[in-house]
């Protein structure tokens, strides 16, 4: 049997590996979703345009971004919303000034041209950001409530094993290692790539948040069976069984999944393309923290490992204020 707990290690270097970068990347320009923060916002966390459009023929969402592209608006994110009926939603277009039409007029002008598209049929509004600051804020609050309450109810879930509540805790921090890689990558590719994060960003964290803690749940699930049957014996070796006993249902599980996200990132359109991206970085992280981080925290609480490093953490902050204050 391999003895995946013994290097437990490696993974959280691994871990560390891939989530500093992204941190570094977010710290670098304070803020949150903001025009020059970690993250670049894209139209959905600003204030625009909507056109909903009716063509006479019918049209390809490719078509419609090439006209859009040319007009000078490369930020509209555009979806079909059926037959030849589709949703643009764009910055906000600038009125009519002197003798120059206004943005919406040279739109429905071009489009009608090249596209046939009936300006009888538009339906056009200026709104308020689709998802604002305060919506975002909610969202995340929403998240530190879900995050409460599956601590709660993991540890009643695992009342009848001895320190349930750790498996609560260690459920909620691999969740938290999920969401600081996925917070991370889209970081860097928004500097790298110039990748938007929009409404769909904040669903797909929500989703990767059940994903993540379910998969968790998988295995120490396992944990708690085999540790009901010999509590006896070490809690690592425990630990090790029950991850190689539910490894390949979580692999399984995860592989068809992202086999599933994958196709559709490349066939789907651009108006999901941020939350599949989300999810498809979600299901490799969460089987990851599932099998290598969440169980490995149990050893480490078990074997005292938390409390030293945490021990060590504050004679090392106490030696260098000495040191401080000597000099």
């Amino acid at each position: 049997m391999l003895d995946i707990v013994g290097k437990r290690g490696w993974y959280f270097l691994i871990s560390a590996l891939v989530i500093i970068p992204g941190l570094i990347s977010m710290i670098i320009a304070p803020g949150w979703i903001t025009g020059d923060s970690g993250l670049k916002a894209g139209i959905d966390f600003s204030s625009g345009s909507v056109m909903n459009v009716t063509f006479r023929q019918v049209v390809e969402e490719d078509d419609i971004r090439q006209r859009m592209d040319e007009l000078g608006h490369s930020e509209a994110l555009i979806q079909r919303i059926g037959g030849t009926n589709f949703f643009i939603r764009t910055a906000v277009l600038q009125e009519a000034f002197g003798d120059a039409p206004s943005e919406r007029e040279v739109i429905e002008r071009d489009l009608e041209k090249f596209l046939g598209m009936e300006r009888d049929r538009v339906e056009f509004d200026t709104v308020s950001p689709i998802v604002a600051q305060e919506t975002v804020r909610t969202a995340f609050y929403a998240l530190a409530a879900a995050s409460v309450f599956i601590l709660l109810f993991v540890w009643y879930a695992f009342r009848r094993v001895p320190k349930a509540h750790r498996y609560g805790v260690s459920a909620i921090l691999a969740l938290m290692h999920d969401l600081l890689i996925i917070l991370g990558i889209f970081s860097i590719l928004g500097r790298i790539i110039n990748l938007e994060v929009n409404s769909m960003f904040i669903v797909g964290l929500l989703i990767v948040a059940g994903y993540s803690v379910n998969d968790t749940i998988v295995v120490f699930d396992r944990i708690r069976e085999n540790v009901s049957r010999s509590p006896d014996r070490d809690l690592a070796g425990m630990v090790n069984l029950s991850i190689m006993e539910s490894m390949g249902r979580s692999l399984n599980t995860s592989i068809t999944t992202l086999v599933v996200l994958m196709a559709m990132l490349f066939i789907g359109g651009n108006s999901i393309r941020e939350l599949l991206l989300v999810l498809a970085i979600g299901a490799v992280a969460g089987t990851y923290s599932s099998i290598f981080i969440a169980s490995q925290y149990l050893i480490m609480w078990d074997q005292g490992e938390i409390g030293r490093f945490f021990k060590r953490s504050s004679s090392a902050a106490a030696s260098s204020l000495m040191h401080l204050i000597g000099c």
